[in-house]
């Protein structure tokens, strides 16, 4: 809960106070760092992309097709779920979840202002998502699962709702070295 508590706090910051500044890179300055296309971030509301906050591009790994449903888990302002929208087309869907209030509502007013009806937010956590079984075409996550200290248990749930053949395009920190014990305990690294 301590964790969880930390991590609200630094994302409510980031979706309410984008201009702050963090330790870590954030808005339209991050998506080009990160591969994302000029073109797309300037599609996107202004108030979705200074609130970006992610560690890569999942949709470096392929479009989405149309009428897909999508998952997007620890959705953050919305910028991957409101590009979703728009790849899947009106006869997909986007579930955008997130466990931030402040960036829910963000995405929420993203999915409004570009008119976007596809795009259902929900509160939830990756490790007990809020979907039903098997009925998930793609789970897009991006810079979410490192947040969560049981990522065997996000992996499940993932499985769970993929339908068969279904796709998780995420993009995360990987660590190929042991962390050490002192590290793991220190809720300031967990939180961003």
């Amino acid at each position: 809960e301590v964790l969880r508590h930390n991590v609200k706090s630094k994302y409510m910051e980031v979706a309410l106070e984008p201009q702050k500044g963090f330790h870590f890179h954030i808005g339209r300055p991050l998506a080009a760092m990160l591969g994302y296309e000029p073109k797309d971030m300037d599609w996107l509301p202004e108030s979705t992309v200074e609130s970006f906050a992610g560690t890569g591009n999942p949709f470096s790994m392929g479009a989405l097709p149309p009428g897909a449903v999508v998952l997007d888990i620890g959705c953050g302002a919305g910028s991957d779920s409101l590009l979703a929208a728009r790849q899947v087309g009106p006869s997909g869907r986007v579930i955008a979840l997130d466990m931030t209030e402040a960036m829910l509502e963000k995405a929420r007013r993203g999915a409004v202002a570009l008119g976007l009806s596809n795009v259902e937010v929900r509160q939830g956590y990756a490790e007990n998502l809020p979907v039903e079984s098997g009925v998930i075409d793609v789970v897009i996550s991006n810079g979410a699962i490192n947040l969560c200290p049981d990522k065997a248990a996000v992996m499940k749930e993932v499985y769970r709702i993929l339908r068969p053949g279904g796709r998780f395009q995420i993009a995360d920190i990987v660590v190929h070295k042991e962390v050490p014990q002192e590290a793991k305990d220190d809720i300031n690294l967990w939180s961003g």
